[in-house]
């Protein structure tokens, strides 16, 4: 892109600018303001150059407060320029007068730059791994002053400068370092510290001025409704998760108790004014009762900085900076802190599929199609109305990558679960014939979304092992939990999304019904190995007029407790690692809705006491039975007892793993007790019942076998028979010799 002209600054005799260099700088059209403003060589001496608007007098003096000379007015606008009494180049202060006052100010046209080449290397390759380290707003030392550097991506920009409070947003006074290869803008800004909001004033390829823009990097934003980025001091917490990070460090999830608990952070609970709690009060409340109901994890629907409160942070403009919404950055660097050290590991939905269109965020950042594709059959997302990722542009990944690395770095998050992976996966997601373009190979798989996807896992589980990544993926797509080097996509895990649909539709139906839909059960049994799965109760079954789990069980409503009961334990006791969402650990009966928090007086009654207590005693078996957990992701824990008693829709399989005691799961999906059922055993001897869901404790009915039944060689083949109470789940524990 054609970029203005950046006139050599010459000096006559005299020392002064050329008058054309002094009307493009007052302008603010300069190609290279560094050429022209600050300290510049005037024969055998120097002369200093500054734009103070409003200024009507300046004087010049080192940084240790000696005075270097008077500088002239050589524009009313407030272009200053003069000789200075210094042997060698070096940063200036001035202090400027009116009629009103005076002022002092450090220029910052007379310093350096602070990105060096290695810099410009790596970022231009993108294979800079640090990038959250060098662009963005940092508070810095620099020859000998403190203040903010700051620095942005935009190459195809004629001018970028930055806009704020304390340059009474005047694109003129600011006006960055073009460093030209890279398409990198830079600047120090001496003098100016934390708390700041600013933007970028960008003028793009055909001269317009944009509307400013938010720092792609910002590791801090203003409140919504305000839109701007924060200086943000360096992170002041001090951590004391080792032994935390330690464990998962050493650790195999696939062989791990995962328990995750989905939770909204502005609806979770609220102050008594309906306000949100900060990141403080949520620690004060969440940790302990995640700790109390026996989950592993907490999972934050995205936290970053987003515009709308509907989208529930899924449309994202400020990737790096953790929503104002709850508090400063600090804060949330504290809640998972705090939640590591009581033994909860902290998940975040991570959204890199795509971006809003807000005009202050990413869309046209420069003027360009620069982080979306310019073809809006590959750069507009028709569903969500927002714009693709071009992952084909290197500097578009190395922005990405970096930020998954960027949030376990710096705030030691154990996981990310990537949203929408289908519609990164496929071309044609959500589209019409004609309406996408095919790859390189014809087909419809986007292989650059691919390669992003397998780097973005590389680099994350080689810098941070600990760190999980788990993919919402909703299709066929295969080894999406496979190493890259085996042809996989190179995730942890992977949301099992046919369990979640086929088991709700079971449920959903009559029980005198069931009977015909018997394979909506043991169908899933056939793929459950193919990846490594997560199963998942998420947000999304409980919005948009689809209700509520409790509602989405048939019957009457004793039916529809006793049901979600029964569902749960079979859930946690099928292969695969847990998810639940908030509120439906106490069955909340109303929808969902980001404007309110959950209904917690429900815990006041006791059917939904008894699910809660449920889920609890669900999530202590599951992490302290091996057998549970230990060969979620491995056929070899897994074995059918009973697959085909269509009848009575009765449901058993063993779980077992080498140092634990086998346990048998048994459901029955019909509010018909089944007597003298027989079920088959792998060992004879007695079997303690561990949990049953019709118990009286949890609302139940309270029919069931006395806490132990007794299996038996007799009639060819171990087996007990049993009583299986009303639309329940049992598990039983072979007792040790």
């Amino acid at each position: 892109m054609r970029k203005p002209r950046a006139t050599a600054a010459t000096s006559g005799p005299d020392g002064l600018a050329p008058a054309g260099d002094v009307a493009a700088i007052v302008a603010g059209t300069h190609g290279d303001p560094f050429a022209v403003l600050g300290v510049q060589e005037a024969g055998k001496g120097f002369v200093a150059r500054c734009f103070v608007p409003n200024a009507e007098f300046v004087t010049a003096y080192t940084l240790t407060g000696k005075e270097a000379g008077e500088l002239s007015r050589r524009d009313d606008a407030g272009f200053f320029e003069g000789k200075v009494s210094i042997r060698k180049r070096q940063p200036l202060r001035y202090r400027a007068k009116n009629a009103g006052g005076e002022w002092w100010l450090t220029d910052p046209y007379s310093f350096g730059p602070v990105l060096g080449p290695m810099d410009d290397y790596y970022m231009a390759e993108g294979s800079h791994l640090r990038l959250f380290d060098k662009l963005g707003a940092h508070i810095i030392d620099h020859e000998g002053a403190t203040g903010v550097h700051f620095a942005v991506w935009a190459p195809n920009a004629r001018r970028v400068s930055v806009v704020g409070a304390f340059n009474d947003w005047d694109g003129r006074r600011h006006t960055m370092r073009d460093r030209k290869d890279t398409g990198i803008w830079e600047l120090f800004i001496p003098d100016l510290g934390a708390g700041q909001p600013y933007k970028f004033e960008i003028i793009g390829p055909d001269g317009v001025r944009l509307p400013l823009k938010a720092d792609p990097f910002a590791f801090e934003s203003e409140l919504r409704p305000a839109t701007a980025s924060v200086t943000a001091p360096p992170m002041a917490h001090r951590w004391g998760d080792e032994a935390h990070r330690g464990y998962w460090q050493k650790a195999d999830p696939r062989r791990e108790a995962i328990s995750i608990y989905e939770v909204h952070a502005g609806s979770w609970q609220r102050r008594d004014d309906g306000t949100f709690l900060s990141w403080d009060e949520l620690a004060a409340r969440l940790i302990p009762y995640v700790v109390d109901t026996g989950f592993t994890h907490i999972e934050f629907l995205p936290i970053s900085e987003h515009p709308y409160d509907p989208s529930w942070g899924y449309q994202t403009t400020g990737l790096y900076a953790p929503t104002a919404r709850f508090g400063d950055p600090d804060g949330f660097a504290r809640f998972v802190d705090g939640a590591h050290r009581a033994g909860i590991g902290v998940i975040l939905d991570w959204v890199p599929a795509h971006f809003p269109i807000d005009e202050h965020g990413l869309v046209k950042f420069d003027g360009t199609a620069l982080y979306e594709h310019a073809d809006p059959r590959q750069g507009f997302h028709p569903d969500w109305n927002t714009a693709i990722y071009n992952f084909g542009r290197r500097e578009v990944v190395s922005f990405l990558v970096n930020n998954a690395l960027f949030w376990a770095e710096k705030y030691h998050v154990d996981g990310l679960r990537v949203d929408a992976v289908a519609s990164m996966l496929y071309l044609d997601y959500s589209r019409k014939a004609g309406e996408w373009i095919p790859n390189e190979k014809g087909g419809r798989e986007n292989l650059q979304a691919v390669s992003f996807l397998q780097k973005m896992n590389k680099e994350l589980y080689g810098h941070h092992p600990g760190v999980m990544t788990i993919a919402e993926e909703s299709t066929s797509w295969p080894k999406v939990s496979r190493p890259v080097h085996e042809g996989g996509l190179g995730f942890g895990f992977k949301w099992n999304m046919g369990f979640m649909h086929d088991t709700l539709e079971y449920l959903s139906k009559e029980p005198i019904f069931r009977k015909h839909h018997h394979n909506d059960i043991t169908f899933g049994l056939v793929y459950a190995f193919s990846e490594n799965f997560v199963l998942p109760l998420s947000h999304d079954e409980v919005v948009h007029g689809k209700g509520t789990l409790l509602h989405k069980m048939a019957g009457d409503d004793w039916q529809k407790f006793a049901t979600l009961r029964a569902y749960y334990a079979f859930m946690w006791g099928y292969p695969g690692k847990k998810l639940l969402f908030m509120g439906q650990e106490f069955a909340q009966r109303r929808e969902w809705s980001e404007e309110r928090a959950l209904d917690w007086n429900l815990l006041e009654f006791a059917p939904h006491r008894g699910v809660w207590q449920t889920v609890r005693d669900l999530n202590y078996l599951y992490r302290s039975r091996p057998a549970l957990h230990a060969r979620d992701c491995e056929p070899e824990g897994f074995s059918w007892l009973i697959v085909d008693d269509r009848d009575n829709s009765v449901f058993a399989w063993l779980r077992s793993a080498p140092d634990g005691n086998p346990i048998a799961v048994i459901s029955n999906f019909t509010p018909v007790p089944r007597e003298n059922y027989r079920v088959p055993l792998p060992k004879a001897g007695k079997w303690r019942e561990i949990i049953n869901t019709d118990a009286e404790v949890y609302g139940g009915s309270g029919m069931g076998n006395g806490g132990m039944v007794e299996a038996s060689g007799e009639g060819g083949g171990v087996s007990a028979t049993m009583l299986l109470p009303p639309l329940s789940t049992i598990m039983l524990e072979l007792v040790a010799d």
